[in-house]
């Protein structure tokens, strides 16, 4: 493996540890596609940091059990964001009605 790749892949995999990131957050900071760094932290970290590469896969296989968690709170966020604003929308009144 070409060593510039294995320490990218070092470098992703202590940065989804240290911030307790996903695939997509990490793909987020490092500028790269979602599928590269999953296919990083799951074909070539193990050949570059066999140790590190359990880490993650442990970190990897905790995200998945959370995953269901973690839509139903953005669902919730959403929604209350939603409603928050069509009544603030009802609150304003047009300039020229008279009441």
């Amino acid at each position: 493996m070409d060593e510039a790749i294995a320490q990218r892949c070092i470098a992703e995999a202590r940065y989804m540890l240290r911030h307790r990131t996903t695939i997509r957050q990490t793909a987020a900071a490092f500028q790269l596609s979602k599928s590269g760094i999953h296919k990083d932290m799951l074909q070539h970290l193990p050949q570059a940091d066999a140790a590190l590469a359990r880490e993650v896969s442990a970190l990897l296989a905790y995200n998945k059990s959370v995953r269901h968690l973690r839509g139903g709170e953005a669902t919730r966020r959403r929604y209350a964001q939603e409603k928050s604003r069509k009544s603030a929308e009802c609150l304003q009144f047009p300039e020229n009605t008279l009441y």
